[in-house]
């Protein structure tokens, strides 16, 4: 019997425009926003703001894993191309973003961000893991892929 509240895995916000977009039959990773007619998946980390997160949030037939980073910060620096590598590998099973604390410091608080980076799965919008500090890509893809 199917779950009437689960997310619908079909379901994508676009990375560009942020709407709410249907990718039902056909590969997602070769579809395209019925909005604005750009990739919703392009290996690369979506950048979110107060006014977007929630968007994604909501419209998250996947799990979403947000890095929340500053420019400022060493191990962040650090961190980028492996979150942006691992980002090229798992999309499309998961939707990869990022949070830049200096510019979003009332979104950092909100989600209880007490260092950086700190890198969080949500699943329909809920948190359901966390972790701090820099990792390797092999660790960081197999963290991810244990809260799948």
């Amino acid at each position: 019997m199917n779950d009437p509240t689960a997310a619908d895995p079909s379901v994508i916000a676009c990375p560009h425009c942020h709407k709410k977009n249907r990718t039902a039959g056909g590969d997602p990773a070769q579809a395209h926003c019925g909005s604005c007619g750009k990739p919703l998946f392009d290996g690369h980390p979506v950048a979110l703001t107060a006014e977007t997160i929630d968007r994604h949030l909501a419209n998250a037939g996947i799990p979403l894993v947000v890095d929340f980073w500053a420019p400022w910060c060493g191990p962040c620096r650090t961190m980028a191309p492996v979150y942006e590598r691992v980002a090229k590998e798992l999309e499309p099973r998961w939707r990869f973003a990022k949070v830049n604390t200096d510019e979003e410091p009332d979104l950092a608080r909100r989600h209880g961000i007490r260092g950086i980076p700190t890198i969080a799965i949500f699943k329909q919008g809920v948190e359901v893991a966390r972790t701090s500090g820099a990792m390797d890509a092999a660790r960081f893809a197999a963290w991810v892929r244990a809260h799948s």
